[in-house]
């Protein structure tokens, strides 16, 4: 991405920073079936940003050894967004256990 192209509104971008985030936890037992395989919501506290910056932008995956993502085409990059901030990410909550059904 062009370094600090065009910088970007701090109240658009600590918007987005106050949306919740998920992940997906996986953690294998010990004989490398699924032990734990959650979705978890969690949200970033004690946001300072610093700047925030858009541009024009390049996509490039690589291989990796367990999804093979670099097989994927990048059709289209939609936008870019380069932000400096200090941050906490805030405790997670279960949103679905997978392994309750």
């Amino acid at each position: 991405m062009g370094y600090k192209h065009r910088e970007v509104d701090s109240a658009t971008v600590l918007a987005s920073l106050a949306a919740p985030n998920f992940l997906l936890k996986i953690i294998p037992h010990v004989d490398a079936t699924p032990r734990i395989c959650e979705l978890v919501r969690y949200h970033t506290t004690q946001v300072k940003l610093h700047g925030a910056w858009t541009g024009p932008c390049s996509l490039e995956l690589h291989p990796h050894a367990l999804p093979p993502v670099s097989e994927l085409p990048v059709l289209k990059i939609v936008s870019s967004l380069h932000f400096v901030a200090d941050l906490t990410l805030g405790l997670g909550e279960v949103v679905h256990d997978y392994m309750e059904g």
